[in-house]
């Protein structure tokens, strides 16, 4: 029962995370009413990379604690989890980066403001399509490192 829950607070913490990111900085450039309006309008994109975001948590948790797979099982996971914990990154700032423009106006970067605006939602895709690169990429190496031990759980029946 224990295993199961270290990934389930994984994911609770990360989606937590990202979302409370996402929502601490609109509120602090234009309130609480934009930043829930925001949500809302964005709700189609947000929430994706939101969860994207909380199952990446998880499957980095069962890779790095070797939850599922033994200890004695060798393999490249560290490299490829290092990858994907590159990508998850990438995928907050892809997912973030357009509020940027609620305070460049303030420092004077107007010109800025105005080109994350405009491209908001390829960004936002963009980090969707970053955390579904990041899962399919954890869950490789999860498949991968099941497949090694299958000669090994015949070899024991």
């Amino acid at each position: 029962m224990k295993r199961i829950l270290i990934p389930l607070v994984a994911f609770l913490l990360g989606s937590t995370f990202i979302a409370a990111f996402y929502i601490g900085i609109l509120t602090w450039a234009q309130g609480w009413d934009y930043a829930s309006s925001q949500f809302i309008r964005d709700r189609w994109y947000v929430i994706p990379i939101i969860l994207g975001f909380g199952v990446q948590a998880s499957l980095y948790s069962i890779l790095r604690f070797r939850l599922f797979i033994p200890i004695a099982s060798a393999g490249h996971a560290g490299s490829m989890i290092g990858a994907s914990g590159g990508t998850s990154a990438t995928a907050m700032v892809a997912c973030c980066i357009h509020h940027v423009t609620d305070v460049l106006p303030i420092l004077g970067l107007s010109a800025a403001a105005s080109f994350l605006t405009r491209y908001q939602r390829p960004f936002m895709l963009i980090g969707i399509a970053m955390n579904l690169i990041g899962i399919g990429v954890m869950l490789i190496v999860l498949y991968r490192e099941q497949q090694k031990l299958q000669p090994v759980l015949l070899e024991t029946r």
